[in-house]
C-alpha cells in the first residue's frame, strides 16, 4: 500500500515536471512552480486556463510515454536544493570535524568552506539523478487526467490536476 502510494506520487512528480516544461515552451517567460501528492499535482504561478494546463498534461502523458523520459527531471525542481543542501551541510560538517576537535575557528571555517563548495558542485549532477531515478517515475502506462480544478489569487492561479495511474507492473 505504501509503496503504491510512494510510486503515484513519483509518477505525478514525473507529470508535474513534464507539464511545467510543455507550458514553459508555450510560454518562455512562463514563473510558475509545482507539487505532487499521491491524487495528482499542484501547479502555482501565472499559469494559462485550465483547458490550456490539461492539454499540456496530457501531452507530457503522451511524450513520456513514446520515451521522452528526460521531462521528468526539472531544473527548479525542490530536488537539486535538497540534494544541494545535504551535500554542502554534511560536507562541511566533514571539514570542520577533519580540522581535529582542537583546531582554531579559522582552520575549521576554511575547511568548512572546502566541503561546502565540493558539495555544490557535487549536487549539480546529483540532483537531477536524484530526481531521475528516486523522486520522479516517467512510467505513464495507464496514465490519466481525470480533471483540473483552479483557483485564483490576484494574479496567481493555482492549478490541481487529478489524476489517475495504472498499478505498476
Amino acid at each position: 500500500m505504501l509503496n503504491e502510494i510512494v510510486e503515484r506520487i513519483r509518477r505525478n512528480h514525473a507529470l508535474e515536471h513534464a507539464t511545467l516544461h510543455i507550458l514553459e515552451a508555450q510560454q518562455p517567460n512562463l514563473r510558475a512552480g509545482g507539487r505532487a501528492t499521491s491524487q495528482g499535482f499542484y501547479l502555482y504561478g501565472d499559469l494559462p486556463n485550465e483547458a490550456a494546463v490539461r492539454a499540456a498534461a496530457n501531452e507530457a502523458i503522451r511524450r513520456m510515454k513514446d520515451g521522452q523520459r528526460d521531462l521528468a527531471v526539472h531544473p527548479r525542481c525542490g530536488t537539486n536544493v535538497v540534494t544541494a543542501g545535504v551535500l554542502s551541510g554534511a560536507l562541511a560538517m566533514l571539514g570542520i570535524l577533519a580540522s581535529g576537535k582542537r583546531a582554531p575557528w579559522y582552520v575549521q571555517l576554511p575547511n568548512a568552506i572546502l566541503g561546502a563548495m565540493i558539495g555544490a558542485l557535487l549536487a549539480q549532477p546529483l540532483g537531477p539523478w536524484m530526481q531521475a531515478n528516486v523522486t520522479t517515475s516517467a512510467e505513464m502506462n495507464g496514465a490519466r487526467v481525470r480533471g483540473v480544478r483552479s483557483n485564483q489569487a490576484g494574479r496567481l492561479t493555482a492549478h490541481f490536476v487529478e489524476t489517475d495511474h495504472a498499478p505498476s507492473s
